[in-house]
């Protein structure tokens, strides 16, 4: 017997990935979007039509030869699906749909179901007066976003200041529909997806996700510094935040990890989501099998969405060349030799930020997994740079370089940044591992004083080899922060820091100490800089009498 036909709106490497799990079953799938669209490349047949998803008439005609459709992008025509949602099964719900596109409607949904959301308020007109209102309730800093076509940053700015009133209504001006929302302190940014079919609500792993530039750049699964326990808080969440919408299918649910352990809804794709390519190497159903097996009543079991070994995702963005993509995926394949897999989107010539594709690596541990894709990151990382420096005299190289073994301990170098940007001290931050990629981190600290480099800040975990082999490659002096491991209180970070051999000094602050090793780098750059000098001795001298929390919560928020 034949399974239904399934309609998509939308056919970019969401829809790609739809109809490569749709194949398998028998199942056929129309797409309706552009003539050479990524999806419509893998599966060719006279069924697809052209044009806009966003087109009544063209959405009619997908309606009138599908049993069931779909979306792949929720920015479509809302009032064409409940028009032909009477003839025609549409999955999810077409008012779920119409709810999640509206930002702000879409947090007071789920407030209104008992779901913790940021404190939002909708803004009565896009002016200052509106947004001094909103920040008298909210405090500062807080987020404006718009409240529709808002994705990977686009649409939300940050306002940290009065200062920063206009040019957030500059930059969102065209958009006369914003909220103001409550500034969330998060320690992690977290991803669940969650399966809605007929009669269950299942979930995926909570993972953990990184974002460059409002751009998720990498996931991982687990995620990483996690507790079991707030790991299944997680997936609690994500379930009620899901159940209280319509229909069935795929849902893509990104989430705060505040500092204090909370969690936070941030918002809600009722489809599949970036944060979920891992699952198709990863778990023995992906979230593409999944979604088609809901929305299709076809029966899935909770077992189908755990997790079989650790993922890493990486996204493949486009770069200044048209095709970097291309470079980097040679790359990826020269390094993995089968021990990952490179997908291409098939998008042409890549655009700097586009997603062009993405490489995923699985393995029986977390750590063999970051040993596997760091040189990846690393590719990333240096061409990036090398693309920023093209037309730099040397002296536009920031005089502090603050390294890192792998970017889970960013967070705790955070503090330090912080202090960083508010002594106005120019700084570098790079991923470079002494074990991982041994020849890179050599090549980096031996060429940093070249490069205008004056201090090194070098933050270290576990073994915590980094400090002492960057100063083992450069006279210039090198700060240690000891990273306190998922494993012990961090002393056996400290002490392999602290135990250098004669000739190999580097200086040592506590554990997860970044703030004094930020100030320790700003007195060093004063003995030569009467402007740092200055500055540090006044702001220094205003931490010590204040305290960190207190300094923070008046100063750091304001930068």
């Amino acid at each position: 017997m034949a399974l239904p036909t399934v309609g998509v709106l939308g056919g970019g490497q969401l829809g790609q990935m739809l109809v490569q799990a749709a194949y398998p079953l028998g199942v056929k799938v129309n797409i309706l979007d552009a003539g050479h669209s990524p999806a419509k490349q893998v599966s060719y047949h006279s069924d697809h039509i052209d044009g806009s998803f966003k087109d009544p008439e063209a959405i009619k005609r997908l309606a009138a030869i599908s049993d069931v459709v779909t979306v792949e992008i929720e920015h479509v025509d809302t009032h064409i699906l409940e028009h032909i949602a009477d003839q025609t099964d549409v999955q999810p719900s077409w008012t779920t749909i119409r709810k999640i596109q509206d930002k702000y409607a879409q947090k007071e949904h789920l407030h209104a179901h008992g779901v913790a959301t940021a404190q939002s308020i909708p803004l009565s007109n896009p002016s200052v007066e509106a947004v001094e209102q909103a920040s008298k309730t909210l405090g500062l800093p807080l987020m404006l976003k718009s409240r529709r076509e808002a994705y990977d940053g686009r649409g939300n700015f940050p306002v940290r200041t009065v200062e920063d009133f206009q040019p957030a209504l500059d930059a969102l001006g065209k958009n006369k529909d914003l909220y103001a929302e409550k500034w969330a302190d998060f320690r992690m940014e977290l991803a669940v997806m969650v399966v809605k079919t007929k009669n269950e609500v299942l979930s995926f792993p909570t993972t953990e996700t990184i974002h460059e530039n409002s751009i998720c750049k990498l996931t991982y699964t687990p995620a990483r510094g996690v507790s079991d326990a707030t790991s299944e808080k997680a997936q609690d969440l994500a379930r009620r935040a899901v159940a209280c919408f319509e229909g069935k299918g795929v849902f893509g649910v990104e989430m705060f990890l505040l500092k204090d352990e909370t969690l936070l809804i941030n918002e809600i794709a009722p489809r599949p989501h970036n944060s979920g390519h891992y699952t198709i190497e990863a778990c023995p159903a992906s979230q593409y099998d999944a979604h088609l097996n809901a929305i299709l009543d076809l029966p899935l079991a909770a077992e189908a969405l755990r997790l079989c070994e650790p993922a890493i995702m990486l996204n493949i963005l486009g770069g200044d060349s048209p095709d970097s993509h291309l470079q980097f995926a040679a790359e990826a394949r020269k390094h993995l030799r089968g021990r990952g897999r490179v997908h291409l989107y098939g998008k042409g010539q890549a655009r700097k930020g586009r997603k062009m594709g993405h490489v995923t690596v699985t393995a029986p541990s977390m750590y063999e997994a970051e040993t596997l894709m760091q040189p990846l990151i690393d590719y990333v990382d240096e061409t990036a740079s090398r693309a920023r420096s093209v037309g730099q005299s040397p002296h536009a190289h920031p005089p502090v370089a603050v390294i890192m073994g792998s970017d889970s301990d960013l967070n705790v170098l955070r503090p330090g940044l912080d202090i960083l940007k508010t002594f106005n001290i120019p700084h570098a931050v790079r991923i470079r591992s002494a074990h991982r990629t041994p020849t890179w981190m050599a090549d980096f600290a031996s060429t940093a004083a070249a490069n205008g480099v004056q201090v090194i800040i070098a933050a270290a975990g576990g073994a915590a080899h980094l400090p002492g082999m960057a100063a083992a490659h450069t006279t210039l002096p090198v700060i240690g922060v000891p990273v306190k491991p998922s494993i012990g209180d961090g002393t056996d970070s400290l002490l392999s820091i602290c135990n250098m051999p004669n000739g190999v000094p580097v200086a040592t602050v506590s554990v997860n100490k970044s703030v004094n090793a930020a100030l320790l780098a700003a007195r060093i750059l004063g003995v030569r800089d009467e402007r740092v000098r200055r500055e540090v001795e006044v702001k220094d001298g205003r931490l010590q009498e204040m305290g960190p929390d207190a300094y923070a919560e008046k100063y750091l928020a304001k930068k």
